[in-house]
């Protein structure tokens, strides 16, 4: 069986001006990386801002192993039936990052015959946007020490300092470190640490800004510190924004790319999903939908985080309506999540499902096809899906591409043509302590809500400060519906316990921290990178 790497090499690809023709624009609206991938200008983003909408289809998951189910291939997979449909079609996915392409999960441009391509540009470096929030990160908390060396104008209370460095790679050894070592002339000595750069502030600000006027001022708005008087510190205080807005002016473009079937691609921006809110950019999700009939987008992990946060952050923020959404199951992931019983892994899909229906959405579960499936089990799965409302379909798309992918395409077009009630599950009027409990209650099936004594604090005075309209993002382990990673299937009678609250008023929303979440995850014993290798003449092998 050929690998995802020697598929992508051996597939025929075009030239990526071929490709913009298929969306309307020529090569005059492309800034070219190569041949085969570019950015689209801003003053060519603004020639479609009149352009009637397409419809949003959204991918999501049920609960996910840790090998993921394939939402990324699906994503791919369906456009590209789509595609082959006749309709005008574009996918928007996250661009990848390091940290996996080299620890455990590998890369995020799908697989078998539903990727993207370049794969192994997309994978490695790509258009340099995630070095671009790095360095815009960086230079926050370099500005930050350089301050507080120079005489701390602004009265940071060093131990109050919330930002942290940031590295595009997983190094458990730069989660908590001292700087400053080495006497005066090397800056204050203190704690801090590094976090993968989708989990920083920046990325998730990148993600959600609409324009340069909107990304410069929630630049202006990131609180990094707070001050003796205990008053917010922020990067406008720091007379930051400007220079960090000009790091990220060309990582604000999206990335135009093809699949493997040369139909278009956007393929920009990448939030961790578990810590922000696991989207990829407003900025070309909403110029697809001014140039494609039909665009495909998937939100990371299951519903209960991705789909969740899709809905109440990005929808909200960039004014969007999803006509369908598809939910990706195997059952490799139910019968996990039955611990080895099939059917008692079934009522992790039968909440995900219920949770599409309490945003007055539709969806179609895609039942991502493995070759030890039996037909008795998929069978099961149909049945379980009819009982709950919602169509299945069995999809082939790794394996047989857009032909794998007819049947959902078809279904998924059923749903888009149906009118629906289409609403968020909470006002950003009501308290952060609603706004949380609503989430735990309605989405993870909890049956309340323990806030620490440090967390209600934090409540306070962020609502003290005018900051309690903001959206909520919930940081939870995608391994369960719950906040305890080794509760399985659909848990029963358990509560939500959040220690703190994290504010990132740059983004637009509050963090609420549940469990341990690692913001700068580590390598497993045997690392991707290890099977990672380049031949003599350039050509990577092992990416996966």
């Amino acid at each position: 069986m050929q690998s995802d790497i020697e598929i992508a090499q051996q597939a025929k690809i075009e030239t990526i001006d071929k490709i913009a023709q298929k969306i309307g624009f020529n090569k005059d609206d492309l800034e070219l990386y190569g041949d085969y991938k570019a950015k689209i200008k801003y003053e060519s983003i603004k020639k479609s801002a009149n352009n009637k909408e397409g419809k949003l289809i959204l991918v999501t998951a049920m609960t996910p192993t840790p090998a993921g189910e394939g939402k990324t291939t699906t994503t791919v997979g369906l456009g590209q039936a789509l595609h082959k449909l006749g309709k005008k079609s574009i996918i928007c996915l996250r661009e990848p990052s390091l940290g996996p392409v080299f620890g455990i999960k590998g890369g995020a441009a799908g697989g078998g015959w539903s990727q993207v391509l370049p794969m192994e540009d997309i994978n490695l470096h790509f258009t340099g946007d995630i070095h671009a929030v790095t360095a815009a990160n960086n230079l926050i908390s370099a500005l930050i020490d350089n301050h507080l060396h120079q005489d701390n104008e602004l009265k940071i209370d060093q131990k109050k300092i919330s930002w942290r460095r940031s590295m595009d790679m997983n190094d458990r050894s730069l989660r908590s470190i001292l700087i400053g070592l080495g006497g005066k002339a090397n800056g204050i000595l203190r704690e801090d640490g590094f976090d993968i750069t989708v989990a920083s502030e920046i990325m998730a600000v990148l993600c959600l800004s609409l324009d340069l006027a909107d990304l410069k001022k929630r630049v202006e708005k990131i609180i990094i510190a707070l001050n003796n008087k205990n008053e917010p510190v922020t990067v406008k205080d720091l007379k930051a924004a400007g220079a960090v807005t000009a790091l990220l002016k060309d990582a604000l473009k999206p990335n135009l790319v093809q699949t493997i079937e040369n139909s278009p691609a956007f393929i920009h921006g990448g939030p961790f999903a578990n810590i922000a809110h696991g989207c990829n950019s407003l900025t070309a999700t909403k110029l697809a939908l001014k140039l494609g009939d039909y665009v495909v987008t998937e939100a990371g992990f299951g519903a209960d985080l991705g789909a969740e946060k899709f809905i109440n952050i990005k929808c909200r923020v960039g004014q969007l309506k999803p006509s369908a959404v598809v939910i990706v199951a195997t059952i490799r992931a139910l019968k996990h999540h039955g611990e080895g019983n099939l059917e008692k892994g079934l009522a992790n899909l039968g909440k995900h499902i219920e949770n599409i229906k309490k945003f007055g959405l539709e969806s179609v579960v895609a039942l991502n096809h493995f070759s030890v499936d039996t037909n008795k089990e998929i069978k099961q799965v149909n049945k379980y899906c009819q009982k709950n409302g919602t169509e299945m379909s069995l999809s082939q798309v790794w394996e047989k591409g857009s032909k794998g992918g007819l049947d959902l395409a078809k279904k998924v077009l059923a749903i888009t043509g149906k009118p629906n009630n289409f609403h968020f599950l909470y006002n950003l009027e009501e308290s952060i302590k609603t706004k949380i409990t609503k989430i735990a209650l309605e989405i993870y099936g909890a049956d309340g809500v323990d806030f620490s004594d440090l967390a209600l604090k934090q409540m306070a005075q962020f609502e003290k400060w005018g900051f309690g309209n903001l959206a909520v993002c919930m940081a939870k382990t995608q391994a369960s519906l719950s906040d305890n990673p080794l509760l399985l299937a659909r848990p029963r009678n358990f509560k939500v316990t959040v220690r703190a609250l994290k504010l990132s008023a740059g983004a637009g929303f509050i963090v609420a921290l549940t469990g341990e979440i690692m913001t700068m995850p580590g390598l497993p014993k045997k690392p991707a990178a290890e099977l990672i290798d380049i031949d003599k003449e350039g050509k990577i092998i092992g990416l996966f």
